[in-house]
């Protein structure tokens, strides 16, 4: 074989290995490039004379011993990211699980009830606009403890999206449907079961969605500014106060990970659960 072919047959081989990527990851690569290009526009600006922000070289350097051992424990707060992470997840799992469950039920309630609706929605309107951190002082002062505080803030940020989209599916329910019933005569556990439930689901995922999110980012808000918890936002506001803003860049990524991940769960259940039609 000669030089000239060999190289001919690697180009086609180079080629149809593009294709075959394109083929199959076609959703990745657009992000891959913006990525890439990303990176390297924030690596320049690093460089720049005066710039106090690491680049991403110097923060892989800064931080390739939290990267490389992420399960080390040394008792206390001396935990590698995984604990942290590990530790604010707990505290997302039972506020958000609450928060569905408290949700959902007064989203019903004040879907098929006008009178509670009436009488609870101003309040809940007022509620809903506290921002997460204005939340700490108060469930500071009433629970004295920083972990039950903690929990509070994540439940009282996530319920407002999952009972404010359930309210809606309720009452969104087709006329068409509740005309069945009533020719059926559906009594009121098969009507919530049977009719209410699976209309009102793609709306109640919807605020479940909206409300993983928000309860990551809560409770990021609360650990930052109670101290001695482990968790990934504690973590953070200690390595701030240490300047190490290296180790601040790196918990960033982690946290935009763990909240794409929590993200594409929700959406991965709702697949599972959701008819397709419904969506």
């Amino acid at each position: 074989m000669t030089v000239a072919s060999r190289r001919r047959n690697n180009t086609n081989f180079d080629n149809s290995l593009i294709s075959r990527l394109q083929k199959q990851f076609p959703d990745l690569i657009p992000p891959a490039i913006a990525l890439i290009i990303f990176l390297v526009v924030w690596q320049a600006f690093s460089w720049l004379p005066g710039a106090t922000l690491p680049g991403p070289i110097q923060v892989i350097q800064d931080t390739w011993i939290l990267i490389m051992y992420p399960f080390y424990d040394k008792g206390g707060i001396d935990k590698g990211l995984f604990w942290q992470i590990w530790a604010s997840l707990q505290r997302v799992a039972i506020s958000y699980t609450l928060a569905a469950i408290v949700g959902i039920g007064v989203g019903i309630a004040i879907g098929v009830n006008k009178t509670i609706y009436k009488a609870l929605d101003p309040l809940f309107q007022l509620l809903r606009t506290v921002p997460p951190l204005a939340w700490v002082p108060i469930s500071l002062a009433a629970l004295r403890q920083n972990e039950p505080a903690a929990l509070f803030v994540i439940f009282i940020t996530a319920i407002w999206p999952i009972l404010i989209n359930t309210y809606v599916g309720v009452t969104q329910i087709p006329q068409d449907y509740n005309n069945v019933a009533k020719v059926l005569q559906l009594n009121k556990k098969d009507y919530f079961f049977n009719i209410l439930i699976p209309a009102a689901l793609p709306y109640i995922f919807t605020g479940l969605r909206i409300a993983i999110g928000l309860a990551w980012l809560a409770i990021i808000a609360a650990e930052i500014v109670m101290s001695g918890i482990v968790g990934i936002g504690f973590f953070i506001w200690d390595a701030y106060q240490n300047n190490n803003v290296s180790e601040v860049i790196l918990a960033l990524v982690y946290i935009g990970i763990v909240g794409l991940l929590l993200d594409k769960l929700m959406a991965w259940i709702q697949t599972l659960i959701v008819p397709a039609e419904q969506k």
